[in-house]
């Protein structure tokens, strides 16, 4: 009962309906794991919706499970963004990976002035489709009602624009004489958007535009985090503060 599987849609779904799991979920429920009947599952559509119940049928690569329980988790408020700068090394995937287990609400790739990896032409929706792949199996895993969404590339001038009523960005900065963990977030954001930028840190350029389209600058400690490490932390500060976890 440790998995979680997804489904497309439980719309509807009360205790006692039937659920089907077929596809690459199904599949790898039957083929790898060995689902077997009167086992428990529980399956998610990665929107808030989780159901729990026994497999009555198990096929060749599908199974039909009864329906016991059914919770619906509504979104959190405020939500929590990575903006996380493209990285070299695979470190980029890391961070999305951790902050999608710690509890990232949506992960938006950014093309900081400093970032080595670039996504041009096709590459552009590859690694978007890449990332989102990292966050589905890692919210499956973490059992997570909802699977972080993940936009296509930002540059920073669409990040400044993205600076609203509701809409906090947070750039983490370790030269920043405000601490994260001090920090209080607006009693009206409706999101906090955690910048992170690639191995080289944020341009100072982009620290002077991002602040001032409104963004805060503050910094976890004493010492420099890599780029795959510090998103991940800065969300489970956000978390602890703001009585999540």
């Amino acid at each position: 009962m440790a998995s979680l599987y997804l489904v497309e849609s439980l719309d509807g779904v009360t205790v006692g309906d039937s659920v089907a799991l077929d596809g690459a979920e199904g599949r790898h429920a039957v083929t790898v794991s060995r689902v077997r009947v009167g086992e428990t599952l529980r399956l998610g559509d990665g929107r808030g919706t989780v159901v729990l119940g026994p497999v009555e049928s198990v096929g060749r690569d599908a199974l039909v499970l009864t329906v016991a329980s059914v919770v619906v988790e509504e979104p959190p408020s405020p939500s929590l963004t990575l903006v996380q700068a493209l990285a070299k090394g695979g470190r980029d995937e890391m961070a999305v990976q951790a902050a999608t287990e710690i509890g990232v609400d949506r992960v938006v790739p950014w093309s900081a002035a400093r970032s080595v990896s670039r996504w041009d032409g096709a590459k552009v929706e590859k690694g978007r489709a890449r990332w989102a792949a990292i966050a589905q199996e890692a919210a499956k895993q973490a059992i997570r009602s909802r699977v972080p969404s993940v936009d296509l590339p930002m540059t920073t001038a669409q990040l400044a624009a993205a600076s609203s009523d509701g809409v906090v960005l947070v750039l983490l900065d370790p030269t920043a004489t405000e601490r994260l963990a001090t920090w209080e977030p607006p009693a009206d954001a409706t999101e906090i958007a955690l910048v992170v930028g690639p191995e080289g840190g944020i341009d100072g350029s982009e620290l002077e535009r991002l602040e001032a389209a409104g963004a805060v600058r503050v910094r976890l400690g004493d010492t420099v985090l890599r780029t795959s490490t510090a998103g991940p932390a800065a969300l489970a500060v956000l978390q602890a503060r703001l009585g999540r976890w």
